[in-house]
């Protein structure tokens, strides 16, 4: 299964133990693998957060989560809560490796700006010097700079299709797709504009291994990963999954673990870091360090000015820097990143001028990781977090149809919104989430009873866009009976007899 589907159709939503007392270094940190809660700072923020989280998990039907929290240098709290996988029941811990999707890209930049302090390498280089196979379709491929593609203002496209289900894990994979990638249409000129692409920071893993002589997971495992003491963190995964990593979670009807996973050798830059809430919180301590931690320095600290000055407009009010996205949150400056693939959120949040800083990993999607990351941000600046209002879907109303019908689920949902309009998230979005996977994964019985529902209960100016990107979709992929069963439900003017629709 691809990325790039799952962004197509994601065009819908347009789209126990506690350690207490004085933990003062990384060695003490480390008395146990479960989770950290350091002297009356974490034990506050286990007060007010672990609740919050815990209802998180209920309320939005995650099947696990893992947050750590960094202040001063020191991890002040760190916890897992749910289940690698909802198919062995192992408790996520602190140590648990996550997919962590885009979050991938920041340990690019840092890769790229040691090579720029070491000589190797100029930002506003062309990318042809250093790939000199690198070839897009027009003559405007051989004036795009490392800086842009840095910054996602180099004018490539995304990636179309991670081949997620075909795997590759050979070291030359990463050149194999640079060079393929002659035939592909830039979006606009090199500089022009803001415009993420994942593809880019594949060129860039590629040119971080030749530069370096070595592959780039080596290079980044060699040079930050390990003097970042995240020794546990790679972005090589082996076919089978390990012990001590989690499993991506879907939903349909029903949230189940995904028997597919997103891994390719060939996305490793933009796509495939595998890291832990602990190791994340360690990351994020040598970042607001400014490229310091236990005596390991992975970058001058003049190097951050760079990393972090703003240099695009990224929307959301953001801008973009090497990587990084810069951003404000009630006053604070925020330096962030997030990613999403298919089974996986995650989001890492840091106030660099406080030294403080939030990672939320999950192994769900679509789940609130931001969200979370910024609750927790609340409460470390002594506010209150934002009322948790459930998704209709992923509680009451799925379970309804699963078990006793549409008819019942349609009632339900009326009787919801008349008498608690404010206590639930009554959005289409969710349910067009959910629609997507049933498509994606071509469950027809799963897509057709959703269509049902959905035609029930939204209104139609709710489907037109949904029903457009679905009619795309089944026509370029004629083969997906749950597209076709789905559209077919959509289109019909028969009147729904259980409610005259």
């Amino acid at each position: 299964m691809s990325k790039k589907t799952f962004a197509c159709i994601g065009k819908w939503t347009m789209i126990i133990f506690i350690l207490v007392g004085f933990l003062g270094c990384a060695d003490q940190q480390e008395a146990t693998p479960d989770q950290i809660i350091a002297d009356d700072t974490g034990a506050g923020i286990d007060a007010r957060l672990t609740p919050y989280l815990q209802q998180a998990l209920t309320h939005f039907d995650l099947p696990g989560l893992a947050v750590g929290i960094v202040q001063d240098g020191q991890v002040v709290y760190a916890r897992g809560f749910g289940f690698e996988s909802l198919a062995n029941r192992q408790p996520v811990t602190i140590r648990t490796l996550f997919h962590m999707a885009s979050i991938s890209k920041p340990f690019v930049a840092t890769a790229v700006m040691q090579l720029v302090e070491e000589g190797e390498i100029n930002l506003d280089d062309p990318v042809t010097k250093y790939l000199p196979y690198f070839r897009l379709q027009g003559h405007d491929h051989s004036q795009i700079t490392i800086r842009q593609m840095l910054t996602h203002t180099s004018g490539m496209p995304d990636v179309e299709d991670y081949q997620w289900d075909k795997p590759v894990y050979d070291e030359g994979a990463l050149e194999r797709y640079v060079r393929s990638l002659a035939d592909q249409q830039p979006v606009h000129p090199p500089g022009e504009t803001f415009r993420y692409s994942n593809m880019a920071f594949e060129c860039l893993g590629d040119l971080i291994g030749k530069v370096s002589g070595m592959t780039f997971a080596d290079y980044v495992k060699q040079n930050i990963l390990d003097p970042s003491g995240m020794t546990a963190s790679t972005f090589l995964k082996p076919e089978h999954l390990p012990e001590l990593w989690a499993a991506p979670h879907l939903r349909t009807l029903v949230t189940f673990t995904w028997d597919g996973y997103p891994y390719n050798r060939m996305h490793g830059p933009s796509s495939t870091l595998h890291s832990s809430a602990l190791e994340m919180c360690r990351w994020a301590e040598i970042n607001m360090n400014r490229g310091e931690r236990a005596g390991q320095r992975i970058l001058p600290a003049v190097a951050y000015d760079e990393l972090w000055r703003p240099q695009a407009d990224a929307g959301r009010s953001r801008q973009v820097g090497l990587s990084w996205f810069i951003g404000e949150y009630k006053g604070e400056k925020t330096i962030s990143h997030g990613g999403g693939d298919v089974g996986f959120n995650t989001m890492l949040v840091m106030l660099p001028e406080r030294k403080t800083a939030v990672v939320v990993l999950c192994n769900f999607i679509p789940a609130p990781v931001e969200m979370i990351a910024y609750a927790a941000v609340d409460i470390l600046l002594g506010q209150e977090p934002p009322q948790l209002r459930p998704p209709l879907a992923s509680l009451k109303v799925l379970a309804e149809l699963k078990t006793t019908g549409r008819e019942a689920a349609v009632q339900l949902w009326h009787s919801l919104y008349q008498t608690d309009p404010e206590g639930y998230d009554f959005s289409p979005q969710q349910f067009f989430q959910i629609m997507q996977t049933a498509v994606l994964l071509d469950r027809e019985a799963d897509a057709a009873d959703l269509a049902r529902f959905i035609r029930n209960v939204l209104p139609e100016n709710a489907l037109s866009g949904a029903v457009s990107v679905l009619a795309e979709y089944a026509a370029q992929n004629p083969q997906n009976r749950a597209a076709a069963a789905a559209l077919q439900i959509f289109q019909s003017d028969e009147p729904d007899p259980t409610t005259g629709h």
